[in-house]
């Protein structure tokens, strides 16, 4: 028998930061939870919204961009999908947009379980709602107890801040184990429906 047997896999979160900005409040935020996360979850930060092209539904007809079914592969694998993205011009930025749409015909995203995090210290909400509103057109499934507002400073956080900082550690650390809860019984659900 395999040392593997028995063994629970660990639950795989994909982290989607809305922004292109290097010194981003919002990936810093991401890759915090990373570091922050428990055991038995497996958080990974995408880093390729910069290189996805312009959506075109001709594209998905012919032959998908090879960056694009990389980024679709990725969503089916994990088992939720975690957002911080920040406000534009009181909406989604373009190239976050932009990857959404890529996922809107796929069959790895609905019924996915998704987590929203607001990272304005401000608490702006017109990006919050929108997203709301695609990812709910998109059949996301949300995981309300574990979406949350972690108020950093602005553009130029790093992790480094958001790690000495205890409330900010608790707000991540309590989010993270509300979404492992709600997975481990869409887990035991599954499980029990095979059975």
């Amino acid at each position: 028998m395999s040392g593997d047997a028995g063994r629970v896999k660990p639950l795989r979160v994909l982290c989607l930061s809305g922004s292109l900005r290097k010194r981003s409040g919002n990936t810093a935020l991401l890759l915090a939870a990373s570091a922050l996360a428990p055991a038995s979850m497996e958080l990974r930060v995408y880093g390729g919204l910069g290189t996805l092209p312009l959506f075109n539904p001709d594209d998905e007809a012919v032959s998908l961009p090879s960056v694009v079914a990389a980024l679709r592969d990725e969503v089916g694998a994990s088992d939720a999908l975690l957002i911080a993205c920040p406000e534009y011009a009181h909406g989604v930025p373009g190239p976050f947009k932009n990857l959404l749409d890529w996922l809107v015909g796929s069959l790895e995203f609905p019924d996915k379980p998704v987590v929203l995090w607001n990272a304005s210290a401000r608490e702006s909400h017109h990006a919050q709602d929108a997203l709301r509103e695609i990812l709910a057109t998109m059949s996301a499934r949300f995981v309300e107890s574990a979406c949350t507002t972690v108020p950093l400073p602005g553009a130029g956080c790093e992790v480094g801040d958001i790690l000495g900082d205890a409330a900010q550690c608790r707000r991540i650390a309590d989010s993270l184990s509300a979404l492992a809860g709600a997975l481990a019984g869409l887990r035991a659900d599954q499980c029990s429906r095979h059975l």
